[in-house]
């Protein structure tokens, strides 16, 4: 019979421990430098959750934000099928400036 000691198990123990090495490496790399490792390892557990549920946030509004300007109907140079667009100024004939003084 293995160890039953606050809900841990022989089985389950090392799944628990990857998850946490996870959260921890996804706070400092995805904080830019914010955090080091034993910051993040001897952060009380509800700031270390909170903090990792605030940049899984931050991350999922700038990647719905990406997703929007990509989707939106703005002109660009570049087209769907690959070829490049002539912008529109581009397309008014200028008249040259031929009188210098």
């Amino acid at each position: 019979m293995g160890l039953t000691f606050f809900g841990l198990t022989l089985e389950v123990a090392p799944q628990f421990r990857l998850n946490l090495f996870k959260q921890i490496h996804d706070i400092i790399f995805h904080g830019k430098g914010g955090y080091d490792w034993h910051t993040i390892y001897n952060m009380p557990i509800w700031l270390r959750k909170f903090t990792f549920k605030e940049i899984k946030a931050f991350y999922e509004d700038e990647k719905k934000q990406m997703e929007n300007a990509k989707n939106s109907n703005k002109q660009t140079l570049v087209g769907t099928d690959g070829k490049v667009n002539i912008p529109p100024y581009q397309n008014a004939k200028a008249k040259p400036n031929t009188s210098y003084k």
